[in-house]
């Protein structure tokens, strides 16, 4: 009988989920971090163990282009071989069963600081080494090897001061998509998720502008951003739920 609640407590161990976010940030209480905390929220809901990890408060650099993790019998394992204030962070993350990353967006991209990290995490999973399949081999037809013994479920949380129409005409799908489709090739399944005319300041009236308005802004947040943090709260939750599924 003992041996049968050894095993019960074991198995239900051994089913905690794990979900660790990441914020690409500078600012810890603004829309991409209330963002994150939502999808948080669903995530614990769903009945993951939840971190939150902010960027700029850790020294890293990206890659360096050391190859090591591309060796011949690399100890790497999946792990970059940098060893810094990042390097715990990685190990966790490579342990995770759900991974959501939020950045605002700069000039068309993810802050440099969520693309150092993502080159940092998810370059030494990746390989050059394609196995074959009956399609063919290589990039037309083979099957990309990465090293993980798991799909790891991923978001990507994207904030933008521009509106969701004006996001579609100057193409931010077709370039923010490309790391999301990075993630889904590294980690297996990815999903995007964006928050579009964010409101940006606490007091505009100390800001030079005349590209939009203070008072449509503040009206559309009033309006929409309660729905935004809704769906990354739902994000959060269907990720742990995929991840328990699998």
């Amino acid at each position: 009988m003992l041996d049968f609640f050894c095993n019960f407590a074991l198995a239900n161990i051994s089913k905690i989920m794990r979900a660790i976010f990441i914020n690409g940030s500078p600012r810890k209480n603004k829309n991409t971090a209330q963002m994150l905390e939502a999808a948080m929220k669903g995530a614990q809901e769903a009945g993951a163990e939840t971190e939150l990890i902010h960027l700029y408060d850790i020294q890293f650099q990206g890659c360096k282009s050391c190859f090591a993790c591309k060796l011949k019998n690399s100890k790497c394992n999946g792990l970059c071989a940098i060893k810094d204030d990042l390097r715990p962070i990685l190990e966790r993350c490579r342990e995770a069963d759900v991974l959501v990353f939020g950045s605002p967006v700069y000039y068309s991209y993810p802050t440099g600081m969520l693309r150092s990290f993502m080159e940092r995490a998810m370059f030494p999973i990746g390989t050059y080494l394609y196995e074959p399949t009956e399609n063919g081999s290589g990039h037309e037809g083979g099957k990309h090897v990465v090293l993980r013994d798991k799909t790891i479920y991923t978001g990507m949380i994207f904030t933008m001061n521009c509106p969701e129409d004006y996001m579609k005409v100057i193409g931010y799908p077709a370039i923010l998509e490309e790391n999301t489709k990075c993630m889904e090739d590294i980690y297996g399944y990815a999903e995007t998720l964006y928050a579009c005319n964010t409101y940006q300041f606490n007091d505009y009236s100390r800001y030079d502008f005349n590209l939009f308005s203070e008072e449509d802004k503040r009206h559309y947040r009033d309006e929409h951003f309660a729905i935004d943090l809704q769906n990354a709260h739902d994000l959060g939750k269907r990720l742990v739920e995929k991840a328990k599924a699998q």
